[in-house]
């Protein structure tokens, strides 16, 4: 009986990891559809370079605001009503973005999905909700999987919604080429809300005894800083965030020079340095979608934590010094690996250090810090490219010594 009891809970376990893997990832191809996109929709409406690069950076402006909100409110109130207006609202904010006539709207469909993006770290909570502390990491990777798998899907499926002989092929008729990539991810945000609705249980035990009060703060408030103090007084959580802060830091900075970096430099075209994304994405799949559990076992979080840190910064200093497309793919590899390593044992490592009741709060409080890096990272590395096309890689570069320091001091612990 003891053995058909621990199989119905592992079985249990597994369905809920794998409805939140499903969820998490058909939203994000609906986010991947969209992303590539908006340049050249913003562009109809007569865009400059300023306003394209806010159109990117309101998005993560508004998680950086309302993510810890949506963590806290889902230590209350539960995970699926988290996930299910945020996934509800995310299929809004796509619509809006295929009806959109003027950038204003553009603007306005971008803020509500950031405003809509808890589902992240509210999944992420989920995932500490039904998972032991040694399959933690494994967990996590799963988010970090469906990231990676969004990331390679959602920008195929976008550029072959707005291709002319599909669209001759299905005989469909749009004055607006960009009205069909959003409705197509509207509908992939309102399976999500579907998939939440019916599959997925709850874990968030209701209390009386004010044990699960929601923490209504945004990264501007005292009480969010106030926060980190109070979880970080036992352990490393501040500097855990700060390693949220450099690693995202690094990818976001990435999304403007990267690109600047192949086209002048090596002559690459779109295509091609789309090619290089897929790549990443898919190396984020293999690692964190399967490999990661085995690499935690053999070798432990914090292990692969400090490796990971040398890996990403090791990789990202050389790819100002590559000369073609194959040392491109070697160095970018590298990278790839070191990230695919630490953000899942980092995010496995936040949740340990979190209070049960306040699971949600917490890694709300990280994907904020995340999303402020996000908001900073294009504009820094477009920035300093134009001083010198080697600086935004090596001075970032730089940064990230801070977070082998870190993986080295946990390590003493």
């Amino acid at each position: 009986m003891e053995k058909e009891g621990a199989f119905h809970i592992h079985t249990t376990q597994r369905a809920a990891l794998g409805t939140v893997f499903l969820a998490v990832l058909i939203d994000l191809m609906g986010f991947g559809i969209i992303l590539p996109l908006l340049p050249f929709y913003a562009s109809v409406f007569g865009a400059t370079p300023v306003q394209v690069g806010l159109l990117y950076s309101i998005y993560p402006f508004a998680q950086l605001i309302f993510s810890p909100i949506w963590g806290g409110l889902s230590d209350r109130v539960g995970r699926r009503p988290i996930m299910l207006l945020s996934t509800l609202g995310a299929s809004v904010a796509y619509l809006i973005f295929g009806l959109a006539h003027t950038l204003a709207l553009l603007f306005i469909s971008r803020f509500i999905a950031g405003v809509m993006g808890g589902n992240i770290s509210t999944a992420q909570a989920y995932v500490a909700d039904v998972t032991t502390h040694e399959d933690r990491a494994k967990g996590m990777g799963l988010i970090g999987a469906a990231f990676g798998i969004g990331f390679v899907i959602g920008p195929a499926i976008g550029a072959l919604l707005i291709h002319p002989k599909f669209l001759e092929s299905f005989q469909i008729s749009v004055q607006n080429e960009f009205a069909l990539p959003g409705f197509f991810a509207a509908g992939l945000s309102f399976l999500s809300f579907l998939l939440v609705m019916y599959k997925l249980p709850e874990t968030v035990k209701k209390q009386e005894n004010g044990e699960t009060k929601m923490i209504k703060a945004s990264i501007f408030t005292p009480a969010f800083w106030k926060f980190i103090f109070e979880v970080g007084q036992k352990g490393f959580f501040p500097l855990f965030l700060i390693s949220v802060f450099l690693i995202v830091f690094a990818q976001a900075s990435l999304y403007s020079a990267f690109p600047l970096f192949c086209k002048n430099q090596l002559g690459l075209s779109a295509d091609q340095v789309g090619i290089f994304f897929v790549y990443m994405g898919v190396i984020a799949i293999v690692i964190q979608g399967g490999l990661i559990k085995r690499l935690t076992k053999k070798f432990g979080e914090k292990t692969l934590f400090l490796a990971g840190n040398i890996l990403m910064l090791t990789g990202l200093a050389l790819i100002p010094f590559t000369g073609s497309q194959t040392t491109l793919f070697f160095t970018l590899g590298i990278m790839s690996v070191g990230g695919s390593l630490n953000v899942p044992t980092l995010n496995s490592l936040i949740s340990k250090e979190a209070p049960p009741e306040k699971m949600g709060v917490t890694m709300g409080t990280s994907q904020g810090i995340a999303s402020l890096s996000r908001v900073i990272g294009p504009t820094w590395g477009g920035f300093l490219y134009e001083i010198g096309f080697r600086l935004p890689f090596l001075l970032t570069a730089v940064f990230l010594l801070a977070t082998i320091q870190i993986g080295r001091k946990i390590k003493r612990r």
